[in-house]
């Protein structure tokens, strides 16, 4: 397995020319990320509006952005796949869908099944833009793309009255290398179990963990930096990309700190907007 860094600004990441076999990503802030591989292009949970800011305006958490969105949300062209985890105005983002969905007449919009009258509604996905999934299922969108959903737990796994999981996260298979999303999530008993039979070779994981003050007041949590890294060793997954900083003064963690930690059996690291992520599978 081989994965470079490189500087290279979001707002560019058409122009980045890929060998073949290659795949590239970006960090969006918070759980977002884009991707280019096999000729596609897509995202996951891009927040890169203000909606947040002006449903919390006056609040106890006002949701103020700490960065700026790197890439406008009308910047977002060319794209094949817009994955969202969970309903959360962070994850399924209207304000960013408003904006890219009718750039990208193509794009479809992969969403939890629970989440159906939430995507249409006030999230303004048109309802043939969905393919919807729930957990223990998968969709091959492409020769070169495909998504398997398993259950995610933020503070709680929650089922609908059909008994379909309103957060999810998502393993991709791209072409051979696998990526697991976890949405929000924290540890819950089997997920370790299940991720390990999955061959997976990074982890896509929120670590600004939890709290009782946040708790409290309705914020729920997701794994610590420790918690991640546990999950990983048990799942042997031996690279995570650890997110979920840097948008929220009240939601967040210290990625300098968490960095000085190591683990000699996961590679970690903390990604920083405008740096691009190259990887190629080789032979070994």
């Amino acid at each position: 397995m081989q994965i470079t860094r490189q500087d290279h600004p979001v707002r560019r990441w058409l122009e980045l020319e890929l060998s073949p076999g290659e795949t590239a990503f970006w960090w969006l802030g918070q759980a977002g990320f884009a991707f280019r591989s096999g000729g596609l292009n897509f995202v996951f949970d891009p927040y890169l509006s203000d909606a947040l800011a002006v449903k919390y305006a006056g609040k106890e958490f006002p949701h103020t952005r700490m960065m700026p969105p790197p890439i406008l949300p009308e910047e977002l062209v060319e794209l094949d796949f817009y994955f969202c985890t969970h309903r959360h105005g962070d994850h399924m983002d209207a304000g960013t869908l408003k904006e890219a969905l009718p750039r990208n007449p193509r794009c479809l919009v992969i969403a939890p099944r629970a989440e159906l009258a939430h995507a249409t509604g006030k999230a303004g996905i048109p309802a043939e833009r969905l393919r919807l999934i729930d957990a223990g299922e998968k969709l091959v969108l492409t020769p070169e793309l495909s998504v398997e959903a398993v259950a995610s737990c933020h503070e709680e796994i929650v089922y609908d009255e059909r008994g379909a999981c309103h957060f999810l996260g998502y393993i991709l298979d791209l072409g051979g290398l696998r990526i697991y999303h976890s949405g929000d999530c924290i540890p819950y008993p089997g997920l370790a179990e299940l991720l390990a039979s999955k061959n997976i070779d990074l982890a896509l994981l929120p670590v600004n963990g939890r709290d009782e003050f946040r708790g409290s007041r309705g914020v729920p949590g997701n794994f610590t930096f420790d918690e991640a890294l546990s999950l990983c060793r048990e799942a042997g997954i031996p690279r995570l990309l650890g997110h979920h900083f840097g948008m929220f003064e009240f939601n967040d963690v210290d990625p300098l700190e968490l960095a000085k930690r190591e683990d000699t059996a996961v590679t970690t690291c903390f990604p920083r907007i405008d740096e691009v992520f190259r990887w190629r599978k080789s032979a070994d």
